[in-house]
């Protein structure tokens, strides 16, 4: 029966598969379980039209049961009273009844054992719902957790390499320029110093040291006064 696919598929695992395929397992989960629950309400309608016929099989079987029942019990009376016309014409109408009643019989059998049938199936569906309901909490967390670990391994993978590195790279090479430059503007500076550059160097240190002298010299005069 097609209200049965649902769970024949959830049973053979289909479910891990449609998992993987899935873009969002959180919504899939959720919509399965919405799909069961209607699977379920169309079989118990399904169940209950087949306990109907059912009861109602079972109303005319019992019926014609007791139908039999009293024909028989009309004939004798009717004998007990001489009328063994009124007697036979009873027990015709009896083995007429008899075969109506067989034919019921029959017929309640069967239908009492496909409501059966139905009623396990449907109590086999309530009972994989409930459990993918309580699946549903741990499997959802576990989709959670490898979305999270995912997320961590593809950064992982990148970190410390590619833009981050390269980006280091080419920071520790323009500082290195710029030591260089800086240097070499040093470099230049001295080298392009005049000769009336260094002469006028001379004259300054030249400067300090006569005035250096004198001082030595008014110190030794004090030294003689004394």
């Amino acid at each position: 029966m097609g209200i049965f696919k649902r769970l024949r598929d959830l049973t053979m695992g289909s479910i891990n598969d449609l998992l993987d395929k899935a873009e969002d397992p959180v919504k899939m989960l959720n919509q399965f379980l919405r799909d069961m629950e209607e699977d379920i309400l169309e079989a118990e309608t399904s169940v209950a039209k087949q306990i109907a016929i059912e009861k109602k099989f079972k109303q005319q079987y019992d019926e014609s049961e007791e139908l039999v029942a009293k024909r028989t019990e009309q004939a004798l009376k009717a004998l007990e009273q001489g009328n063994e016309d009124l007697a036979r014409r009873a027990l015709e109408d009896k083995k007429e009844q008899q075969a109506r009643c067989n034919q019921f019989k029959e017929q309640y059998d069967i239908s009492k054992k496909n409501a059966d049938q139905l009623r396990g199936q449907l109590s086999e569906m309530k009972d994989e719902f409930t459990k993918m309901k309580n699946k549903k909490e741990l499997l959802i967390a576990r989709a959670e957790t490898a979305k999270a670990q995912k997320q961590i391994n593809q950064a992982m993978s990148g970190f410390g390499t590619d833009n981050g590195a390269k980006g280091f790279d080419r920071m520790s090479a323009k500082v290195l320029q710029m030591e260089a430059e800086a240097q070499a503007s040093g470099e230049l500076r001295d080298s392009s110093r005049t000769l009336d550059d260094e002469l006028d160097q001379l004259d300054k240190s030249g400067g300090v040291e006569d005035e250096l002298a004198v001082l030595k010299a008014q110190l030794a005069a004090r030294k003689q006064q004394q």
